[in-house]
């Protein structure tokens, strides 16, 4: 039941939900009702394509990037977390990669690099309905493909949420002791919400934020003041984390 509310949520949250709606009551109004909803409207279209206000608020949201060097010599595991390829799209001979496509990366750097021995993909597939295959096989396809040997990779599948993230492999950790130490790789905007969510379990990994949707600030004219279709994606992306966060918060998952 809470997955199926989550995605109606996500649906709700969207900011051209929200511009469609003050639109039809604008249109259905009567003055001076109507100037009301034409200025929420412009106000909503407003903040939300603005380059420079969203990405002061992913700056403020998302967990700064942490150094190679200050991460442990030789952690036991990366867990990988999915949510970064599309399993709806066919033909199912190829990987497809979504935006946080760096999770994947940022995993394979911590073990080229030799910082961790092993990694954790954790996630089945985040869809209503189910699935040929999940988000963990598409992953382990690519570190495969990437060099990394199977004896290397774990695959957690039945995850499709990030609560579900951190029970499953709470339980995949106990049943193998030689994982102690863990580095949890997810996108920077994800990162909060993913930490307490293993807290919660008993899990308390290292974080390695990756998959940054903020750049460094500038004060740039296009970025104060040419609205962008980009911006309202990631001011999007950003309501739905914060009120992911919030209700996760409120029924105890963090």
């Amino acid at each position: 039941m809470f997955f199926l509310l989550s995605k109606v949520l996500d649906f709700v949250l969207l900011p051209t939900v929200w511009l469609a709606v003050f639109l039809i009551a604008a249109l259905v109004a009567r003055p001076p009702r109507q100037r009301r909803w034409l200025v929420a409207a412009l106000v909503l279209m407003l903040l939300s394509t603005n380059p420079f206000l969203v990405n002061e608020l992913l700056l403020a949201w998302e967990q700064p990037p942490v150094a190679l060097a200050a991460l442990p010599r030789h952690a036991d595991a990366a867990v990988l977390l999915t949510g970064i390829t599309n399993v709806n799209k066919s033909p199912h001979d190829r990987v497809y990669l979504g935006p946080g496509a760096d999770r994947v990366t940022s995993a394979l750097w911590l073990y080229r690099a030799g910082r961790v021995r092993r990694i954790i993909v954790s996630g089945g597939s985040g869809a209503v309905q189910a699935k040929a295959h999940t988000e963990a096989d598409d992953l382990t396809t690519l570190l495969r493909l990437a060099g990394v040997p199977n004896s290397a990779i774990i695959r957690e599948e039945k995850s499709r949420n990030t609560r579900e993230n951190a029970l499953f492999t709470q339980k995949l950790v106990a049943a193998r002791p030689e994982l102690d130490t863990l580095i949890l790789v997810t996108s920077a905007f994800h990162q909060r919400r993913a930490m307490g969510c293993f807290a919660k379990v008993g899990l308390h990994p290292i974080g390695f934020p990756a998959g940054y949707r903020s750049a460094d600030r500038h004060f740039s004219p296009d970025a104060l003041l040419v609205p962008s279709p980009e911006a309202m994606v990631n001011f999007s992306l950003l309501a739905h984390e914060v009120t992911g966060w919030l209700t996760y918060k409120v029924l105890g998952y963090l």
